[in-house]
Parts: structure tokens; C-alpha cells; sequence
């Protein structure tokens, strides 16, 4: 799979590594299209994937990672100090996880959005390099 660079003086080519899913969907719905179409077409889906992909990763290690920073500190506090029934001690465990685990669903829920947003955007630009409105109709 190749590139090519749009500046009418240089004409530079690179390589961009095309999932075999991408590849698959581009031949099948631009059949009889240009190879250079095709070319630029795939680049830019396989590029709306991983910015996709990498956007939902890294929200995903920041929200696991506050969320066992947040359990660890409230461990500690609570090891640290002796003066709390440990009824209590439990109690407020309980409620910091349970936090914990709501701002957890909520920030997965955030994810998926973002995702299907993605995907939309995703959709929407396929459509456009089809020449389709948005009733699907050409």
C-alpha cells in the first residue's frame, strides 16, 4: 500500500500499513475506482481506526490508573490512622469503592461515546469519499 504526496513538484511516496479489514472494505465498496483512490481512501480510514483505538487506550490506562492510585491512598490514610473504629474504617472502604467503581462506569461510558462518536465521524467521511447523502442513497 502506497501514498502518495499531493505537491505537484515532488511526487513522494511512502508505505501506510493497511489492516486486512480496511483493505477488505475499500476494494469491495469502491470496485472500479482508481488504485490511487483506493490508495489515499485506505489511508485515511486505517488512520481514523488508530487514532480511535489509541484515544479509547490511553483513556483507559489514565482511569485504571486513578482509580488504584485513589484505593491506595485511601488504604493508607486509613492504616495511618489508628483512632477509627475499624467499622468505620470498613464503611468508608466501602464507599470509596463503590465511588470508585461509579466514576469507573461512567468515564467506560464516556469511552464507548467517544467510540461511537469516532465511528460516526468515520462513517460520515466514508460517505463523503462515496458520494453518498445521508439517506445512503448515491
Amino acid at each position: 500500500m502506497t501514498e502518495t504526496n499531493n505537491n505537484p513538484d515532488t511526487k513522494e511516496t511512502t508505505i501506510v500499513p493497511v489492516s486486512s479489514e480496511t483493505n477488505a472494505l475499500v476494494e469491495q465498496e469502491m470496485a472500479g475506482e482508481s488504485d490511487q483512490l483506493k490508495a489515499e481512501t485506505k489511508a485515511l480510514v486505517e488512520a481514523i481506526r488508530k487514532r480511535a483505538q489509541s484515544e479509547i487506550e490511553n483513556a483507559q490506562t489514565l482511569t485504571q490508573d486513578a482509580y488504584l492510585n485513589a484505593v491506595r491512598s485511601a488504604r493508607e490514610a486509613i492504616e495511618q490512622n489508628q483512632l477509627l473504629d475499624p467499622k468505620r474504617i470498613e464503611h468508608s472502604v466501602e464507599m470509596i469503592q463503590r465511588d470508585a467503581q461509579e466514576n469507573w462506569q461512567k468515564t467506560v461510558d464516556e469511552i464507548t461515546t467517544l467510540g461511537d462518536r469516532l465511528q460516526e465521524a468515520a462513517q460520515s467521511a466514508w460517505d463523503i469519499l462515496m458520494g453518498k447523502d445521508n439517506s445512503g442513497a448515491k
